[in-house]
């Protein structure tokens, strides 16, 4: 294998080895340093931010120690806490194990950098790959699962990465002009390391934000299709939900790969990208597919924008290549000076090579610090408040600024693999995904109408548990031991990259065989849902006023249709109270609009209610005339689940249904322990 496809392939492999560890560092933030949302969100993003501020002193380190050393350390801290991730321990020891990689994985893009001044196939590849096994992993990545499948691919992923590295050494140390073949010509494949690729490495931060976030997100991209199959701004079970990801793939690999257009045409990109952003940040659930469209195809321009395809520069030299003039290494020629004398031109070029390296690595641990600025700041705000729909935007901005006024390369050279069918593999990789991870489970009421529906409502922290696993298994184990008719689903999390990119309700979906209609309320992508064995009509959603509190609520309501005329409604909420008080305005409408929804029919109303019985919020459901379901067993305390003294999670049933066998199983998959009930309807 040439040198530069070797390099490419191992900095794509270990691009896609960080995210996997991101994806389980990110969620311990909130789930296990957070310690259940006790701690204020200031302390979770100053830990967040301060791992990648130390990775900042990693540069000065490669230039005393060199860049080959620091790399091979790197690598193999990474590879192992990546290994050993794949155990899923839980608790403090998965959060550092996760932070021991991440802060391996920064020290690691750093000594990588200093070697390597055209990143953008490699950084391109990795991300494309990584959305791809994504995709066709249905969202729950190798790091999760666990079983013996999911050990020997990591393994293997980690040896190849960990070969590529040792190999990749051989060929040149940190920084130095005097890598490659000795026959290379100056730009090829095999050329020495130049002075630049800074810009690019720049981007590696933001970029992998944004496409973490919107450009190469499977589960967006399912959600959005979510959207397209229901409309009135809810979301219902697609068929082929993961049918745009191949197209953003190809986007992106063959605008990150091809040679960019000259003069105005070089604005496409930007263009593009800025676009995604700004539809991303509307909040509109029917906008994603377009955003992330245009993201992809955007970002990857952007990325080709920054590749520095015809260096190294001209008057740089390295043993073994000759230019006009000099002579070729171990020859000594008239006015030449001989192998082992070093010339004033050599003596500059070792210099600026030695400066290029430390200022790649400075760009991308800053690069990766913007990325950190850009998730704490993005997603901090579901708790402290304030607006958020401009970071991604930013971040656009940052990228397309950078892309835009880097100089158009003249002589531009192909990368190491040809883009065409770079993009053709791993989009076919991609087009597993469809065909593999989308199941699309169908209601029936072929046996209806029945006498009785078990009711679960259940708030599902994002689908981690007390212990900060992703824990999609014991959720639906505990829904199923239920044999549930209707589910009712709070804090549901669909694309979030803070929470690892995963799609917790079409995975719980899948698991249970019951179809969803999901109301947003935070964004798009975070909101409740309702599950049924039973076909549904008539979703609505209504917004609650925030009333001072961080995170938006929403009330979804939906008919089941039971057969032979039967009707059910069913309004699935999770109101959140402003700080110090109780969310009495938010129970107020939720309780006037399923009342006004269900217009005489029987009605369920559930969720997470964050009041107890006897307070003036819980009141406003008896008002209209509903019933506490969980009346018998009380108290029944849901809050913490591994020590409940909260009665905070609810169903209230409207007189004409008959609740029984009240129950709260004990379960610590999620923060809140799940409720079911057993209601009886009304003779015909």
């Amino acid at each position: 294998m040439r040198y530069r496809q070797l390099t490419t392939g191992t900095l794509a492999l270990g691009v896609l080895l960080l995210i996997d560890v991101l994806r389980v560092w990110l969620p311990g933030i909130i789930t296990i340093f957070g310690q259940a949302a006790s701690t204020p969100a200031e302390l979770m993003g100053a830990f967040a931010l301060g791992w990648f501020v130390l990775a900042m002193g990693a540069p000065a380190v490669v230039r005393r120690v060199g860049a080959r050393p620091v790399t091979v350390v790197a690598a193999v801290a990474l590879a192992v806490a990546r290994l050993a991730l794949t155990a899923a321990p839980g608790g403090r020891t998965q959060l550092w194990l996760a932070t021991a990689g991440l802060l391996a994985g920064l020290v690691w893009l750093v000594g990588v950098a200093a070697d390597t001044d055209r990143p953008v196939p490699g950084l391109a590849l990795g991300f494309a790959v990584n959305a791809a096994l994504h995709a066709v992993l249905d969202t729950v990545d190798l790091v999760w699962r666990g079983d013996w499948v999911a050990w020997l691919l990591s393994a293997v992923a980690v040896a190849v990465f960990l070969a590529g590295t040792a190999q990749s050494g051989r060929h040149g140390g940190a920084g130095d002009a005097r890598t490659g073949p000795a026959d290379a010509p100056v730009g090829s494949a095999d050329a020495p390391v130049g002075p630049g690729g800074g810009r690019a490495w720049l981007l590696a931060g933001p970029a992998l934000l944004l496409a973490g976030m919107v450009a190469l997100s499977p589960a967006l991209a399912r959600t959005g299709m979510s959207y397209l199959v229901a409309g009135d701004g809810v979301a219902r079970s697609p068929l082929f939900g993961l049918a745009p990801v191949p197209v953003a793939v190809a986007g992106f690999l063959c605008a990150a790969l091809t040679r960019p257009p000259s003069g105005w045409g070089r604005a496409y990109g930007p263009v593009a990208l800025l676009g995604g952003a700004v539809l991303f940040a509307l909040d509109l659930g029917d906008l994603l597919l377009p955003a992330i469209l245009l993201a992809a195809v955007g970002l990857g321009a952007c990325l080709a924008l920054t590749d520095d395809a015809s260096q190294p520069a001209s008057g740089t030299a390295s043993a073994g290549t000759a230019s006009a003039g000099t002579a070729s290494a171990g020859t000594a020629s008239a006015g030449t000076a001989s192998a082992g004398t070093a010339s004033a031109g050599t003596a500059s070029a070792d210099t600026a090579g030695g400066g290029s390296a430390s200022r790649r690595g400075y760009a991308v641990a800053a690069g990766m610090l913007v990325f950190a600025l850009g998730a704490v700041g993005y997603y901090s705000a579901y708790d402290l408040g304030y607006p958020n729909a401009a970071v991604p935007v930013v971040v656009a901005v940052l990228i397309a600024a950078v892309a835009f006024t880097t100089r158009p390369v003249v002589h531009w050279l192909p990368g190491p693999f040809p883009p065409l069918r770079a993009a053709a593999a791993v989009t076919a990789l991609a087009l597993l995904a469809p065909v593999l991870a989308d199941e699309v489970p169908v209601a029936s009421n072929r046996d209806g109408p029945p006498q009785r529906l078990t009711v679960v409502a259940y708030n599902v922290r994002m689908g981690f548990g007390l212990d900060g696993r992703f824990d999609l298994t014991g959720l639906a184990q505990v829904v199923d031991r239920q044999r549930p008719d209707v589910v009712l689903l709070s804090e549901v999390d669909r694309a979030w990259l803070l929470n690892g990119g995963h799609d917790t309700l079409d995975l719980l979906s899948d698991r249970l065989g019951m179809p969803y209609v999901f109301g947003p309320a935070a964004d798009p992508v975070w909101g409740d849902a309702v599950l049924s064995r039973w076909p549904v009509r008539d979703p609505r959603t209504l917004p609650l006023a925030a009333v001072g509190a961080p995170t938006g609520a929403q009330a979804l309501a939906v008919t089941l249709d039971l057969g032979d005329g039967v009707r059910t409604a069913v309004v699935s909420t999770h109101l959140q109270p402003p700080p110090g008080k109780g969310p009495v305005v938010q129970a107020r409408a939720v309780a006037e609009f399923a009342t006004g929804y269900a217009a005489g029919r029987p009605l369920v109303v559930a969720g997470d209610l964050n009041t107890e019985p006897g307070d003036e919020a819980f009141a406003e459901f008896t008002k209209v005339g509903l019933v506490d379901a969980l009346a018998a067993a009380r108290p029944l305390a849901t809050s913490p689940a591994d020590d409940p003294r909260q009665q905070i999670d609810h169903i209230f049933v409207s007189p004409g249904l008959t609740p029984g066998d009240p129950v709260a199983p004990r379960s610590t998959a999620s923060d809140h322990l799940s409720v079911a009930v057993t209601v009886t309807l009304p003779p015909r």
